[in-house]
C-alpha cells in the first residue's frame, strides 16, 4: 500500500501549519488586544517554530535528493 501524500504535499502542509500557528500566536498576543482565550501562548508559539524547522528540514532533505553526485 502506497502513502497517498508526496513529499511536495507534506511540505506544502507543513508550510500552510506553521503560517498558520505564527499567525495565531502573534494575534493572541497581549500587543494586539485583550484576549479572553485559554490557550497557552508560549506552548502556541514553541508548536509554530517546532513545525518551521520541520519545514526547514524537509525543504534541506528535497535540496539533497535533488542534487546529482
Amino acid at each position: 500500500m502506497q502513502f497517498p501524500l508526496s513529499f511536495s504535499d507534506i511540505i506544502l502542509w507543513l508550510a500552510i501549519t506553521a503560517i498558520i500557528l505564527l499567525a495565531t500566536s502573534e494575534l493572541i498576543s497581549p500587543y494586539y488586544g485583550k484576549t479572553n482565550l485559554l490557550i497557552d501562548k508560549n506552548r502556541l508559539r514553541l508548536a509554530a517554530l517546532g513545525v518551521g524547522i520541520v519545514f526547514i528540514v524537509t525543504i534541506l532533505v528535497q535540496i539533497y535528493l535533488m542534487t546529482p553526485f
